[in-house]
Parts: C-alpha cells; structure tokens; sequence
C-alpha cells in the first residue's frame, strides 16, 4: 500500500524554501504527499511589478503556490483560508482572521479532520520557534501537535470524522552549524545577521543560540533541481535568489539536506541518526 506524507505549514512558500527537497524525494519514491497551508500569504512584502494580472497578494501568492506544487509532486495543496498574522507586533497580528485570532484548538480541529481523512503514515511540521519565530509558524505548530495527540481520540471533534492515529511526528530545524557560519560569515560581506531576510526582521544570532536535535538527516540532492524548480516559482518572495549569493554558498557547502527532530515516537537514551522519516516508525 502507498505511504502518505503530511506536511502542515503556514504560508505560500514555505514548502520550498524549508522542506521541499523532502516532499520532493518522497513524491519522487513513490509515496503520496501533501500539504496544509494555513494562510494564502496576504502580509508578505510584494513589489507592485508582481502583482500584475492578479487580484491581491493572496491570489498572487496561491499561484506561485500551485506552480511550486507541481513541481514537487504534490497530490493535492489544502488551505485552511485564514489570514496571514505577518511578523510579530506588526499590525496584521491584529487583523480578526489573522491566523494567531483563532484557538490552537480550532485549527487543530480542522487539521485533524484531514489527518483522518488522508491517514498519513507521517506527519512534518515546524519546530517550536516556528524557524525563525513567525507567529503563524508557531502557531500551525502547536495546531499541528495537538491535532496528532488527538487524532486517534474519539472524543475530539467526532464530527471530524473516525479516530486515526499516524505514525510520525517530525519537526523540521534548521542546522545551527549552518546559522552559526552565516553569523560569522555575514559580517566580512557588509551584512548585519541581527537583520537578515527581506525585511531585515530575523535575528539569525538569537537563532543560533537555540538548538534542537537532529534525528533524521536526508540527503535531497537527488532532488536539488526541483526544490530550485519549485522555489522559483515564489519569485515575489525572492525564490530565484534563494541558491545564489552568501545563503547559496554555504548551504552548498554544508550538503543538500533537510534536518528533522522527531517528536513522536518519543527518543529516548541513545540514538543513531536515521536518514528516512519513515524508518521506526
């Protein structure tokens, strides 16, 4: 029987920049994988040229969502439709259906009915400062845990369909070696790493200081040029520039991979580092 892979993410991008080459190699084995994006993006930064034949952002950005998917292999792309929160303190943390207005619960609810209408085997998700402590990121996290603890509980939300329990819960992080060599890095280039991104609002060096660990390891260069496929597609987003510059070469220099702790099943004393999400599980 085909395995199935769930990844429960946040915004229109997401599933290229952080785990593409993950749903990428599992597409490409075989399995069937698919996402949940919360949000369609709306508080991203876009230049005006983008936006031409579009609506609003949303549609823009749900756009270069689909392109991405298809170049990933997706079966299908499920949103849940609330509003991008944006940044922390900014004004769209405010906004009545930003993400973060609504329960954990609730989004857990709606996460769960599709657990158990999908019966992935895994389930990925971001770790618990959302990468870079975005609010939606953070938040989709603890919608995501709550909705696997449940999943197979009767009990919770009934109408969201028969119990189900998957197999696997993973954590996508980003490898502190890898934000630590940016950190030293940036500054011989001129770059502040307390401002990276678009917007200079991610502290890389607080990052840094967080460490999760690593149990799963994949190698994804088999995949490299469709994770670079799909995250062309997010070109209002910067997506052609992700390989290139500082970012490109280290990352190139560090390996193609994509680093995940495992939340369930529990590890506990010593373990040896696995190289595919499904093994143990």
């Amino acid at each position: 029987m085909t395995k199935t892979l769930l990844a429960v993410l946040a915004h229109p991008d997401d599933e290229s920049f952080g785990l593409g080459g993950t749903l990428a190699l599992y597409a490409k084995r075989g399995y069937n994988t698919y996402l949940i994006c919360a949000t369609r993006g709306e508080a991203g930064t876009v230049d005006a040229e983008h936006l031409h034949g579009y609506k609003n952002i949303a549609d823009m950005r749900t756009a270069e969502l689909d392109c991405a998917a298809g170049h990933l292999g997706l079966k299908d792309v499920i949103y849940l439709d609330y509003r991008d929160s944006g940044m922390p303190c900014s004004e769209d943390n405010k906004h009545p259906d930003a993400q973060i207005q609504h329960p954990v619960e609730e989004v857990a609810a709606r996460v769960v009915k599709i657990m158990r209408e999908l019966k992935p085997e895994v389930v990925l998700t971001f770790d618990p400062i959302g990468g870079y402590k975005h609010p939606d990121h953070i938040h989709i996290h603890q919608a995501t845990v709550l909705a696997f603890e449940k999943a197979n509980d009767a009990s919770f939300h009934p109408e969201a369909g028969p119990p189900f329990q998957p197999r696997g819960l993973f954590f996508q992080v980003f490898p502190r070696g890898f934000l630590k060599v940016m950190t030293r890095l940036m500054p011989l280039f001129g770059k502040d790493p307390s401002k990276w991104g678009r917007n200079g609002d991610i502290n890389l060096k607080e990052l840094a200081d967080v460490d999760f660990p690593v149990h799963v390891r994949l190698d994804v260069r088999t995949v490299s040029d469709v994770k670079d496929e799909a995250s062309r597609c997010h070109t209002s987003q910067g997506g052609g520039q992700m390989r290139r510059g500082l970012m490109g070469f280290v990352g190139r220099f560090l390996g193609e991979r994509e680093d995940y702790m495992r939340a369930y099943p529990p590890v506990n004393g010593n373990f040896k580092q696995l190289n595919d999400l499904f093994d143990g599980v």
